[in-house]
């Protein structure tokens, strides 16, 4: 067990969400728990008598009551909360009652500067969005994307769009037009909303060429909405801001409990991304429960860095749930320099700021030391997630940004919009180690056979289910994909996709994916999508790329290639790929370094060897991360077994 960093006072503890929480549910179910892991045990034991304390402690607004809160427990087909209608920004902008001039959202841009929008203003401007949408045809069920940065201008679309029982599903603008189609078109859209433009680490990129590549592949769009930043409309769109001031009643359509709310997209390693569809009452009921562990009040000053892609985009709304003041921020964290965000940390009187593990490694490697310029003297709490956070990196928080603050990193997915293992309020702070598994969710490590592990790495894996778990894959018809994704290695129990190691006291550290996602500063892509746009080139034959994540250390995402016949590989064609991949899919996912193979290895079936290439280049044994009976080309795993040896020495 390392060293503790940091002890909340009693007086903290005892002032947290938490223990309020623990309290209501003293006084109204009459349990009382002797620690936190006994909570924490009730919690997974007890679904019913959980999720509806976290229900009434949140005072959930549904004009119609469930029935019961858990009809059926098997995992995937849990039915949660039958018969409850309601919605999800009713939830949300339920807080501009009584505080209409509040602040509601502070959002700064590199491209538009600051602008600050109170609840009322906040409340005014969805419903006119929504009363225009619905002009547009836009109904329940109906889809509605969007390419935004994370500025206000998305949030309100998206409530607009939750209001009246509409599915919203959001690109980031950086994202290549390939890898955007892949996603929207799946889900045949009604309504496309972009903006033309935007300002980046002080440069501007201007995004007409391909917003006009992916509005001309979108068949099912019966309007498109344009946020001009670089100049004129184009022909038969529609000004955003034309649609911000119609004077008309918030009116929120009461949709079922499992009415799809939005689609994100989490890729495996062959086909298409997952577009995952996440419900209403699900995504209230973990953001509600997941405030707890952030101990958010609505006396809060919020931010999460985060891109628009990201599923922390999504999970920075928890926030907003509790009437905090949620704090956007758009724009490169290293321009002018490291201490840029820093400075908006400050200047905005920030209460609890969160970033990817790599923005602190950044701050970190840059010798930026923000205390002694800064004062951070409203900052309580520090957040993380995206990949592992380094024990040097929790120290230099404590040692360079604040003493007396609590660092609460969290991990968890896209895939269930929530954490896994994160904070909690009370409970010491130790270098390198998340503090707590999530209320609710039955977190374990398991071995290859399914045996619990206690203070080893294993499968992190969930044994019960949860709220916010995929409703469905859009498309998936028959539900195999959604098995496929999560249940096929442990007959009815989640497996994520991650090594954990869970100790005794129920603190864990995350070591990495145990799979051959792609996870670069915590925004996930499936490999499929980058063979996609290397073997789109003509000079390239076959593809293997994989993303090393080492605990403590950056990430290393190399690219093994075979060229076609007759191409010479040098660095005109690896410019050539990067290229392909910045404009294809986004230059978030340019491999470290391009690697010249003859073969990539295989399976007999055909399937390319992702994931015994991966364990073997982070150490494995050459003897077990692969059965080279089961291969078509044994021979080819030599080069990789050199390849790892040659690493190990650097």
């Amino acid at each position: 067990m390392s060293h503790v960093l940091w002890e909340p006072s009693q007086e903290r503890a005892d002032a947290s969400t938490m223990a309020a929480f623990e309290r209501f549910v003293a006084e109204t179910r009459g349990q009382t728990f002797d620690d936190y892991n006994a909570m924490w045990e009730w919690s997974v034991t007890d679904l019913e008598g959980f999720w509806s304390a976290i229900w009434d402690f949140f005072e959930v607004h549904a004009s119609t009551p469930y029935d019961c809160i858990l009809a059926d427990r098997k995992m995937p087909g849990t039915k949660w909360c039958e018969g409850a209608m309601l919605n999800y920004a009713e939830n949300i902008l339920r807080h501009a009652e009584g505080r209409s001039d509040h602040p509601a959202i502070v959002s700064f841009s590199e491209t538009s500067g600051r602008k600050e929008l109170s609840w009322g203003a906040l409340r005014s401007q969805v419903a006119s969005v929504a009363a225009n949408l619905r002009k547009m045809g836009v109904g329940q069920g109906d889809r509605v994307v969007a390419v935004l940065p994370n500025t206000e201008a998305a949030l309100i679309a998206f409530l607009a769009t939750a209001s009246i029982g509409a599915a919203w599903s959001l690109c980031a603008p950086d994202m290549g037009h390939v890898a955007i189609l892949d996603r929207f078109k799946q889900i045949a859209p009604k309504v496309f909303i972009a903006q033309d433009g935007y300002v980046h680490g002080g440069k501007q990129v201007d995004r007409r060429d391909v917003l006009a590549l992916i509005t001309a592949e979108l068949d099912s769009v019966v309007q498109f909405v344009t946020l001009p930043i670089m100049g004129d409309m184009p022909k038969g769109h529609v000004a955003w801001d034309s649609l911000l001031h119609d004077d008309v009643a918030f009116a929120p359509a009461q949709v079922p409990f499992d009415q799809p709310l939005w689609i994100v997209y989490s890729s495996g390693t062959t086909g298409n991304p997952k577009p995952i569809v996440h419900g209403h009452g699900g995504i209230i009921l973990e953001a509600a429960k997941q405030s707890l562990h952030h101990d958010l009040t609505s006396n809060d000053r919020f931010c999460w860095l985060t891109s628009s892609g990201w599923i922390m985009w999504n999970a920075q709304w928890m926030a907003l749930g509790q009437g905090a003041t949620v704090c956007m921020y758009d724009g490169a964290p290293n321009y002018p320099d490291m201490l840029t965000v820093w400075r908006f940390v400050a200047q905005e009187k920030l209460t609890y700021f969160g970033a990817g593990a790599a923005f602190f490694a950044g701050c970190l490697k840059a010798g930026v030391t923000p205390h002694a310029t800064l004062d951070f003297t409203n900052l309580r709490s520090l957040g993380s997630t995206g990949s592992p956070l380094s024990a040097d990196a929790y120290d230099w928080i404590y040692r360079e940004v604040k003493q007396d603050v609590w660092l609460a990193p969290i991990s968890g997915g896209t895939d269930l919009a929530g954490a896994f293992v994160l904070g909690h309020p009370a409970l010491p702070v130790r270098a390198g180690e998340m503090q707590c598994r999530a209320l609710g969710n039955a977190v374990r490590a398991y071995d290859p056979d399914g045996n619990e592990l206690i203070g080893e790495v294993g499968e992190l894996v969930c044994t019960e289910p949860l709220p916010s778990m995929p409703l469905f894959f859009w498309g998936d018809d028959d539900g195999s994909r959604l098995h496929d994704s999560y249940y096929d290695t442990y007959p009815g129990v989640w497996r994520h996709g991650d090594w954990i190691s869970i100790d005794e006291t129920g603190a864990s550290v995350i070591f990495g994916r145990s799979d051959a996602t792609i996870n670069r500063k915590g925004l996930r892509l499936g490999s499929a999508e980058i063979y996609q746009a290397v073997e789109g080139l003509d000079d390239v034959l076959d593809s293997l790329v994989v993303d090393l994540e080492f605990l403590g250390r950056e990430s290393f995402m190399p690219l093994f290639i075979v060229p076609a016949a007759g191409v010479t590989f040098d660095d005109a064609l690896k410019t050539k790929i990067n290229d392909a991949i910045r404009s294809g899919v986004s230059a978030r996912f340019i491999p470290n370094e391009i690697v010249e193979v003859t073969e990539i290895p295989r399976t007999l079936s055909g399937k390319k060897l992702e994931v015994p290439v991966k364990k073997l280049l982070l150490g494995g044994d050459p003897a077990r991360v692969v059965n080279r009976d089961s291969m078509a080309n044994p021979a080819s795993f030599d080069f990789f077994i050199a390849y790892a040896d040659a690493r190990a020495k650097t």
